[in-house]
């Protein structure tokens, strides 16, 4: 039995949607057996999976095809999650790594200075 892998990822809970599954398959974020895989290609038992999404690179070995969502719980009797724990700690990386500190006044003026400034040049203006 084979089933669709846009399907399979949706079925274990990879992905929210059927669309995203799609979406990732076309954007080739992923890949069948090291090969990068279309939407409509076909999983089959013992197959390897690799999934990006966002920061980390997710595997799974497929144990078993279904062609129906499973619960959360029922999941690993169907795919074995191989993601390395480094992998998985992308998801928790530090805050700071991702955001930039901006020192007050630098950049763009914030909706209160803007309005300082405006009233600057409408004092300017009327002289």
């Amino acid at each position: 039995m084979e089933e669709r892998i846009d399907k399979y990822l949706w079925c274990i809970r990879v992905f929210k949607t059927r669309t995203e599954a799609a979406d990732a398959c076309s954007g080739n974020k992923v890949q069948l057996n090291g090969v990068n895989a279309k939407p409509s290609k076909q999983v089959k038992p013992g197959d390897e999976i690799s999934v990006r999404k966002g920061p980390a690179l997710l595997s799974y070995r497929v144990k078993q095809v279904l062609s129906h969502r499973v619960g959360a719980a029922l999941v690993p009797d169907y795919a074995e999650n191989t993601t390395p724990q480094s992998e998985l700690d992308k998801f928790h990386a530090p805050a700071e790594t991702f955001f930039v500190v901006r020192d007050r006044g630098a950049g763009r003026p914030t909706k209160k200075d803007r309005r300082t400034l405006d009233a600057m040049w409408d004092a300017l203006g009327e002289d």
